[in-house]
Order: C-alpha cells, then structure tokens, then sequence
C-alpha cells in the first residue's frame, strides 16, 4: 500500500549504517513508524523531512502485514526555523512531540492531535515560549487523549482553567500573583499525570512552567504539594 499524508515529525534515530526511522504523526493516519533507506549518506536525499519537528508531505510504503513503512519521497513544507534558533523553544518543541509520541496508540488517527500540535509549533515559532505553553499544551492533549477534567482541581479557577484549554497559546502570559498560582498549580497537575500515567520519565520532561524561586515567591504555593487532588 502506498500513501501521501501531511506529517509532523515526533522522533528520529539512526538505523544502520545510513538508514534513519522516524516516528510522524500524520493527519489522516495518526502515529506511524518509517525508515528513510540511505539517507545518512553525502548524497541521500529527503534529510530535512527527517529532522524532529520538520512538517511536509510524506509518500509512505507499507508491505501487507508491515509495521514500519519506507517513506519513498516527499515534499517539505515547513521546518520552522525561528524555533531552531531559540533553546527554550527547541526544547519546548521537543517536549511536545515527545508527549504526543507517548500519549497517542500507533495507528489511531486524530485530526484535533495533529492540528494541536501544529498549532503549538506555529505559536512556538511566532509568538516564542513562555511559561504557561508546557502546561497549556499537556492540559489539551489530555482532553484529546482520553484523560482530561471535567471540572478544575486544586481549587483552579474555573475561567484560568478555561484559558488554559481554549485560549490561544500567544495569549497565555501571566503576571498576576493569582494567575501564577494558578499556573503553578496546573503544573503540578500535569506532573501527577504522568507520573502516574508514563512508565519510566520523559526524555525531554524538565522544569518548563514556572522556575522554582519563581514558585516560593507566589504565595501559598508550598502547600501544593500537600493538597490532595480531587476526582
């Protein structure tokens, strides 16, 4: 079988002597796995629709029974070099792809997955990183995944809570004591579900909210730890 999708780059690893596998999201056939066949080498072409975050149109190969595809050639449509420029972007960038490689089945299409992915890689790439993005996107891709909350926790404002799910990225800068608790306590509920969902950490899992002499400055954030969350 032989198919073209918009795809969205999660991973890659050298396979080989020159080989690369890479893990895409796709628009209209979710997660899949593909090696790119020679394309380590001086010459191999197609090295730029490998590269983590790179977005394009992947012609993909896959044998009746295969579980790896060979992408057979493709058409790059945006590697979003602003974000290349910037380390905490890059490692914000990383963070997603990393998160939707481990909370999304194989196979399993979703359009609202891939479309909050590019949409966070774009806002990545024009309005630069911030505090609340790391939350912000995990929050969302709970919902999408299966794991979201119906209601806010930890005494969450319902209209922070809100924002945190529906507003745009860009939008998501906050200054006021009240809004970095809030924030502060979002992380928190981020870490507990993948602590309690992930069996072994995220590669790309590091402080990306709030700093922690930011956190001992907002007020009543220390009992966080201590506040039980409800169901």
């Amino acid at each position: 079988m032989i198919f073209t999708d918009n795809g969205i780059v999660l991973l890659r690893q050298d396979f080989r002597e020159a080989d690369r596998i890479i893990s895409i999201y796709t628009r209209t056939h979710g997660r899949i796995n593909a090696r790119l066949p020679g394309v380590s080498r001086p010459l191999g072409k197609l090295k730029a629709l490998c590269e983590p975050f790179a977005c394009g149109d992947y012609r993909i190969y896959v044998r009746r029974g295969g579980v790896i595809g060979t992408v057979t050639g493709g058409k790059l449509q945006k590697i979003f070099p602003h974000i290349r420029t910037d380390l905490k972007c890059i490692q914000l960038a990383l963070h997603c792809c990393e998160l939707v490689m481990r909370l999304t089945p194989l196979h399993q299409p979703s359009e609202e997955k891939f479309d909050l992915l590019y949409n966070a890689l774009s806002a990545l790439e024009t309005g630069g990183a911030h505090s609340a993005f790391a939350a912000a996107f995990t929050l969302r891709l709970m919902t999408l995944a299966g794991f979201g909350l119906d209601h806010p926790v930890l005494k969450i404002p319902s209209d922070f809570w809100k924002k945190m799910h529906e507003d745009e990225f860009s939008s998501l800068r906050f200054s006021d004591p009240e809004d970095l608790l809030s924030l502060s306590k979002c992380n928190s509920v981020c870490k507990r579900f993948l602590d309690h969902y992930l069996t072994y950490p995220l590669q790309t899992l590091k402080p990306m909210g709030l700093e922690e002499r930011e956190i001992l400055e907002t007020s009543s954030v220390e009992s966080l730890a201590l506040e039980p969350a409800r169901n």
